[in-house]
């Protein structure tokens, strides 16, 4: 068995807003999303693509037959409030649904599901209350979701720093309503497009206008890039995006996290790779945030030959 663990609400909002060509919630093993709370909790509300979990007349969980959780990368349980992994809770589960459902039912059901999956089965911590009050807009009163509807599902910016910064492309900046419900009052533009949300407000937008090529400058504009972000943070949220969200923007973001976080840059780049799964800055930027750790740290500690750079 590969264990339970705890997810933070930041963890599954990322896992939910992955993408490639499409979001990645259409691929079949790629999440389970498992609901535990009673029925009237359930009735109330849902989170997208969560499967409803059953029990049994002696209150056991039962997993669906057709949730072959075998090769499921991500699989994530939650209740109302769970906040710890315990192996406290109320033995009769029949005699108070509702108390049980706040003392540990996502604990029990995961314990269920980890007999069936070869990944650790992550509880989310705080539970739909806690994960809800930061990320309402992925609230859905629906139950069925067809295969074209999620590879339709336009991803949300991963969230970087909760509530201050988040990382995306250019399609997710030109969003008003994603800038709004992330609450994103300022842009680092570090494409070639030119941005749309706040074209005329310059206090509101730094834009880097450099070509994807290992030739080109980003360097120079690292210290500003960090500066930006600090004072817009401090009161707003902050979006960092490129054309396709994958290369300048992650090479931007590493650059704050050395600078503010003071992170190597093999921690800045594992720390965004987590956010994001398919981060590929070019060579030439992996080789000036290797020259930016030098000037922060005065030594290069990151090896940039390894395979995984």
């Amino acid at each position: 068995m590969a264990g339970v663990e705890l997810c933070e609400p930041i963890q599954l909002y990322n896992i939910l807003n992955q993408a490639t060509k499409s979001s990645r919630l259409a691929e079949r093993n790629y999440l389970c999303l498992i609901d535990a709370r009673t029925k009237r909790e359930y009735d109330e509300s849902h989170l997208i693509t969560a499967i409803r979990m059953k029990r049994d007349p002696s209150g056991s969980y039962i997993v669906p037959p057709s949730a072959n959780l075998d090769y499921v990368r991500h699989c994530v349980v939650y209740d109302g409030t769970t906040e710890i992994l315990s192996s406290d809770y109320v033995e009769d589960v029949a005699a108070d649904e509702e108390i049980n459902a706040r003392s540990g039912s996502a604990m029990r059901c995961a314990r269920v599901v980890q007999e069936y999956t070869r990944f650790p089965v992550r509880v989310l911590k705080g539970g739909y209350e806690r994960f809800t009050i930061s990320y309402h807009f992925l609230q859905t009163q629906k139950i069925f979701w067809m295969p074209r509807e999620l590879e339709d599902f336009l991803p949300y910016p991963v969230e970087i720093v909760p509530g201050k910064l988040y990382m995306g492309n250019y399609i997710q900046a030109c969003h008003r309503q994603m800038q709004k419900d992330l609450h994103i009052q300022a842009h680092v533009n570090v494409s070639e497009e030119v941005d749309t949300c706040f074209p005329d407000d310059s206090d509101k937008v730094l834009h880097i206008s450099v070509p994807d090529s290992p030739e080109a400058d980003m360097l120079t504009f690292f210290g500003d890039v960090c500066h930006f972000i600090e004072r817009h943070t401090q009161q707003d949220a902050v979006l960092v995006f490129s054309t396709l969200g994958i290369s300048r923007c992650c090479t931007a973001v590493m650059a704050y996290l050395m600078h503010s976080c003071k992170l190597y840059l093999k921690n800045a780049w594992r720390y965004v790779q987590n956010c994001k799964n398919d981060i590929r800055p070019n060579r030439g930027f992996v080789r000036q945030l290797s020259e930016w750790e030098a000037r922060l740290y005065l030594s290069s500690v990151t090896n940039i030959s390894e395979p995984s750079y």
